[in-house]
């Protein structure tokens, strides 16, 4: 009996796609519409309706969409409901604590207001000293103290009281010397805890000595230059006092607890006459400073006393205040007034403008002679001593200046005249007051800096402090270059190479927002000057990125940019490996977020191409993946956005070029070999139908290059997908040698894939990602022709004797998956038509042309498959019966 031999059906596409497709239907106007309003019936039955009642139901009919997000919409939604019940309920009368509150707050500091505890790091880090500290600590003494008889119990009280205020005094005295500023710290903080400790413990007396030991150590001023640092520090602890204190008084008032300054009717007795006993208590203190400092950490507890507690308080501390005979002191008592001012009772403006106007007065004393014995003593120079002053004044120049009006700038201008221009103050209004209004008096300022004497604050400080507010406030226009010049002039003779950088470093921003390449290339070329003698730009790393970087917020035109003379000579003042690489990320950065067009422009190219050598060359054995591909990202948008237009041998040989400079990254060489598949498929589009041969040529060029660069690569899949990848691209461009030795290097390279790869630093199954690449694979074979000197079907043949040969995982189907995927491939291969095709290319449709010797060997190795897949069938088949077997042996008796 003849054996039947089977064949695939044959397959008419045109006709299936027709037959597949959506029928179209005309829609008369009024039909139904899937965006038409619905028509809903809504049928509603009557509760308590006698069963067969003819009035038992009722319906009606509504032409209302039901949509369920239009229903939401339709102002329903929980906000909309809130705000309906809201209007139509009668309004609530605020209780007066609460309203009271309210209003209260409308006076309180907002977020534009910079706090002190941004400053307080910066200070501490600022003002250190290599020198000794020291620190005396009045212990006082424990014993007891007899009552005196026939006294009463309130007098006895009082008297205990000023005994242990007077045994605070008067006690034994221990004195730590030699102390380094961190020991010094330490012991600060331990003091701090012992506070919260004898606080927690009900100590409150002994709470009160650690604030006023720690209070007293503010008039000391042996080590002049750590001042700053120790009143931060100080200060801390009396701020956890005036805490404590107030939270404790507070949580003694009657339920509910009244809001801070709504007045003392709300607060009963017991928190008056506590709050009372404590300024009692701070009254008898006697040394100045303690008792100053102390009754200002507590000046928020004056409103449980008084409604205008407080506002007839800060007159009176401000008045104290006079009393400080040392400038320094004196100005750190204020600013510490002014910031607890702040805090409590912000609008009380009054107060704080006063502690300036004293400030001012003050100044006379710094040229005095106990001053400056002091200074001799400590061999501080006045500069330096001056220093010492800045953060105290810019706080009260910040808490005087808030929302202040313009005419409080103008006055205060008046009143540093009339001290003859005094550097410091000048240097402090630049600061605090708003940068419009410094930018519109800026002539004005560059008049009083020049007459300011140098002696004591040098005015490249003040130019500084000027260009700072200029950077962030536009001068009149006429102003800007006159303004520039003047500054500049005294910018450029400053001596220090540290001292000019700092300066130079924030007009560059004044400079790049209102002219042009021309005066950019001319402070550049200024600061090359001084920062390259001694290889002084070493040490001044940080500013000369700031340069950079502020240029380059101001120049995204890197055509002009790199027309700038001295641009890329500043560039090399960046020597230092690794800063050098952060400012080429900057750069690539810039140009990648605002460079929209591509460029072919030399001068960009060349500079570029620099700079992302240089961000190459850093990779290194220790460089870490995110690092690298960090720059692989940069690099690759560099290559993405150079462009030659139709000059397409031009734009190889820049690939070329790149793939010499960039071989140490593998994502900057795929990327490049992707750039040169698209520039052969674009050569072809565009050069189609003249130059032929030359188009050929250059495309097999193109083909050679991915040839060469693929094996590079270390990633097997990579290699796989670029490939097939360069092979359908040649195999377009009717390069067919071409192709097929790009799709038998792609074969040949299976054996080498693991069983497992690594995917962001975690192990896994390599088999999902080699059969994905199969059946694309298979998917490109339909339309590869085959070799006239390599047999029928050589590379589906090649393939599955790899598949075959392959090593699987242990119970895998990944094999028979193969065969399941070849079967519609070979199916296809033996229709007459082929479901698609590439033009000018004969697939094996046209080459065999239905020959029944084709047929038959598509035939013979279809059932080669489906024998293979049959027969692993039967072995799961026997793998199932033997499991069953085994699960219902383990349930015999």
């Amino acid at each position: 009996m003849a054996a039947v031999q089977w064949h695939s059906r044959v397959r008419r596409y045109v006709a299936e796609k027709q037959s597949c497709g959506l029928e179209v239907a005309s829609v008369e106007f009024g039909d139904y519409h899937p965006l038409k309003s619905i028509t809903v019936t809504d049928s509603k039955s009557r509760r308590g309706a006698r069963k067969g009642s003819t009035s038992s139901s009722s319906s009606s009919s509504s032409s209302v969409a039901m949509d369920p997000l239009s229903c939401m919409m339709d102002g329903t939604d929980p906000l909309s409901m809130f705000a309906a019940a809201s209007a139509s309920e009668p309004h609530l009368t605020l209780p007066h604590s609460i309203s009271s509150g309210r209003k209260e707050k409308e006076d309180e500091v907002a977020v534009d207001f910079e706090p002190w505890s941004s400053k307080r790091g910066e200070i501490l880090a600022r003002f250190t000293t290599t020198e000794k500290l020291s620190i005396n600590l009045f212990m006082g003494s424990d014993k007891g103290k007899a009552p005196c008889p026939g006294s009463s119990a309130v007098s006895e009280k009082v008297r205990t009281r000023l005994e242990e205020l007077d045994d605070l005094e008067e006690g034994s005295q221990r004195e730590l010397l030699n102390l380094s500023q961190q020991d010094y710290v330490n012991r600060i903080e331990e003091l701090n805890q012992s506070l919260k400790e004898a606080w927690a413990s009900d100590q409150k007396v002994k709470a009160l000595k650690i604030v006023i030991q720690c209070s007293k150590l503010l008039s000391d001023t042996d080590v002049i230059q750590f001042y700053p640092s120790k009143f931060v520090l100080i200060t801390d602890i009396l701020d956890t006092f005036g805490r404590l204190v107030y939270e404790r008084i507070w949580s003694m008032c009657s339920d509910p607890h009244p809001l801070p300054g709504t007045g003392s009717d709300e607060v009963n007795d017991t928190a008056k006459e506590t709050c009372l006993n404590w300024f009692f208590k701070i009254a008898s203190i006697r040394e100045l400073i303690p008792r100053l400092y102390v009754e200002i950490a507590l000046l928020k507890c004056n409103c449980f006393l008084t409604k205008c507690g407080i506002q007839k308080t800060l007159p009176r501390l401000t008045a104290m205040i006079r009393g400080i005979g040392d400038p320094l002191v004196a100005v750190y008592a204020r600013a510490y007034l002014c910031r607890i001012g702040m805090e409590v009772a912000p609008h009380l403006k009054d107060s704080l403008n006063q502690n300036f106007f004293d400030l001012l007065e003050t100044f006379r004393q710094i040229h005095g002679d106990s001053v400056q014995n002091q200074l001799v003593l400590q061999r501080v120079e006045i500069p330096v001593y001056l220093t010492l002053y800045s953060p105290a004044i810019h706080w009260i120049l910040q808490c005087v200046s808030y929302r202040a009006p313009e005419s409080l700038l103008t006055e205060m201008m008046e009143r540093c005249k009339n001290l003859g221009n005094n550097a410091l103050l000048l240097n402090s209004v630049m600061w605090a007051f708003r940068a419009e209004f410094i930018a519109t008096r800026a002539t004005d300022f560059i008049g009083m800096i020049k007459d300011c004497d140098e002696a004591g604050f040098p005015k490249h400080l003040l130019f500084g402090s000027l260009g700072r507010s200029l950077a962030c406030a536009d001068p009149p226009e006429a102003e800007r270059l006159p303004i520039l010049n003047e500054a500049w002039k005294v910018i450029t003779k400053v001596r220090s190479s540290q001292d000019y950088i700092n300066c130079a470093e924030i007009w560059v921003e004044f400079t790049c927002r209102h002219f042009t390449k021309r005066e950019v290339n001319t402070v550049l070329s200024d600061i090359i000057k001084h920062m390259t003698p001694d290889r002084a730009f070493e040490e001044a790393y940080p500013q000369l990125q700031s340069v950079i970087r502020k240029i380059l917020t101001y120049f995204h035109d890197f055509s002009v940019l790199f027309s700038m003379e001295r641009f890329l000579p500043f560039m090399d003042m960046f020597q230092k490996d690794s800063v050098r690489v952060e400012v080429c990320r900057s750069i690539m950065e810039v140009f990648i977020k605002h460079q929209h067009e591509p460029t072919r422009d030399p001068v960009i190219l060349n500079a570029l191409l620099h700079v992302c050598k240089t961000m190459h060359d850093s990779v290194n054995a220790l460089t870490l993946d995110d690092d690298k591909r960090s720059l692989a990202l940069l690099i690759n948008g560099f290559i993405r956005m150079v462009s030659f237009g139709r000059d397409f041998e031009q734009q190889l040989s820049f690939c070329v070029e790149a793939r010499a400079t960039f071989c140490n990254l593998e994502p900057v060489l795929v990327q490049l070999i992707h750039t040169v598949n698209q520039l052969a498929m674009e050569t072809r589009r565009v050069m189609r139908g003249s130059h032929s041969r030359k188009t050929a040529a250059f495309v097999r060029a193109c083909a050679a290059y991915s040839f060469i660069t693929i094996p590079s690569l270390t990633s097997i899949f990579s290699r796989l997908n670029l490939y097939l990848l360069s092979g359908q691209v040649a195999l377009a461009n009717q390069c067919l040698s071409q192709a097929d030795a790009f799709l038998k290097a792609a074969v040949s390279l299976l054996p080498e894939v693991p069983r497992s790869v690594s995917i962001e630093g975690k192990m896994r199954s390599s088999e999902g990602f080699l059969l994905d690449f199969i059946n694309n694979f298979l998917s490109t074979l339909l339309v590869v022709p085959d070799h006239p000197e390599a047999g029928v079907l050589y590379l589906v043949r090649g393939l599955l004797n790899m598949v075959q040969d392959y090593t699987w995982e242990d119970n895998s189907d990944a094999k028979v998956q193969v065969y399941v995927s070849a079967l519609p491939l070979l199916a296809a291969m033996s229709q007459e038509t082929y479901l698609y095709c590439i033009p000018k290319v004969d697939s094996n449709e046209t080459l065999y042309g239905g020959d029944p010797k084709f047929v038959a060997e598509i035939n013979k190795l279809c059932e080669t498959l489906i024998g293979q897949v049959l027969d692993h069938l039967k072995i799961l088949g026997r793998d199932e019966v033997g499991l069953s077997i085994i699960q219902s042996s383990h349930h015999l008796p």
